[in-house]
């Protein structure tokens, strides 16, 4: 299950060089006229350490797909080009929406000066006209069943009616509260405010560690939002990922007050974002970070896997990061009593190491 992280923003924000931090590529900022893709491994300190006490033959990281929609501007959505770009963010699970929260004369901005909340708000409002038109397009779809006297597709129109009224007034769909039983008349309309949404406030490098004015802008503006919020130096990083020691990159790290790179912690934001999680199998030939959502039982992450092990689930042998590691192996978890034996109801955690028992 890889997850798909769209970044978006305004050109001149510094988009392109949280991508190149994210997925290790050489795309030249302010260069792409296409949507650019990348795929990161996510890192995960607990694999390497189940990879050293297995003493597997190899390490496999579970991964995250990054796609770097070329740089919005007002009107977007009306021109050519920017609705095949809108249409790109539709087929992503997550929005990296980058600020610019740095000064740089060097650097001109597309809307003359530095203001990442009315920034926030230009593509914010691009997002949501196009999810508008979504809606009058499914408005029209439904008024043609209804004239036959199908009553729900009548209540569908008075639901997304409402849906829409709320978009009017400047609000993203993720912030309307609808019912449950009203969900299924959007769930074909893929909105894109409805996406969960990281902001990603790019600093200059004195900035990394505690943020800015700017960042202050942002937090106050976002307040009541469902959203979060990252501070990331992308240019620093971009200088510091070039670096081929791993004792000059730490140490520069050091020096911008960080103890790990923003990108790891951008990352692990966007799993919290999703409520993804991660569980483990270990083995001699590999070690294996599996990515679900949060909630799945036994059978569905054997799924992950492969579908045969979740047509054919029987049970999983189940044991606790921490416990693998303190006691050092499966048998030693075994002895101790840290083996457990689930069925299928088994909502599996964050951590789990599975064994899957099957039979096809």
């Amino acid at each position: 299950m890889a997850l798909k992280c769209g970044i978006v923003g305004l050109s001149g924000t510094g988009k392109t060089t949280v991508f190149n931090c994210l997925s290790k590529s050489k795309v030249g900022a302010g260069a792409p006229k296409a949507t650019n893709l990348g795929q990161i491994e996510v890192p995960d300190p607990r694999l390497e350490k189940l990879y050293e006490l297995g003493k597997s033959a190899k390490m496999v990281p579970t991964t995250v797909e990054i796609v770097d929609i070329p740089g919005l501007m007002k009107g977007s959505s009306q021109i050519k080009g920017g609705s095949q770009f809108l249409a790109d963010i539709r087929q992503t699970d997550a929005i990296l929406h980058v600020l610019r929260c740095f000064d740089d004369e060097m650097v001109p901005h597309l809307e003359g000066s530095v203001n990442p909340v009315r920034d926030k708000e230009i593509i914010d409002l691009e997002l949501i006209s196009r999810d508008i038109e979504t809606l009058e397009k499914k408005i029209l779809r439904l008024e043609k069943v209804a004239k036959s006297g199908d009553k729900d597709a009548k209540t569908g129109i008075e639901v997304i009616n409402q849906l829409k009224d709320h978009l009017e007034g400047g609000e993203s769909a993720r912030s309307y509260d609808m019912e449950e039983k009203n969900q299924k008349y959007i769930d074909d309309c893929f909105l894109l405010t409805v996406k969960p949404v990281l902001y990603v406030c790019n600093v200059d490098e004195g900035s990394a560690a505690s943020g800015n004015d700017y960042v202050e802008q942002v937090k106050k503006s976002i307040e009541g939002e469902d959203s979060g919020l990252l501070i990331i130096a992308a240019q620093a990083e971009a200088d510091i990922a070039e670096l081929e020691d791993e004792s000059d990159r730490q140490e520069f790290l050091k020096d911008l007050g960080l103890e790990e790179p923003g990108v790891n912690k951008l990352i692990r934001a966007a799993y919290d974002l999703l409520n993804l999680k991660t569980f483990f199998t270990v083995g001699p030939k590999e070690a294996h970070a599996w990515t679900i959502k949060e909630g799945m039982t036994a059978p569905q992450a054997a799924g992950v896997i492969h579908s045969d092990l979740e047509r054919g689930f029987i049970r999983a042998e189940v044991m606790k990061y921490d416990d693998f590691v303190e006691l050092g192996s499966e048998h030693a978890c075994k002895t101790a009593g840290k083996f457990y034996i689930e069925g299928k109801n088994y909502i599996v955690k964050d951590g789990d190491i599975l064994n899957v028992r099957f039979n096809v």
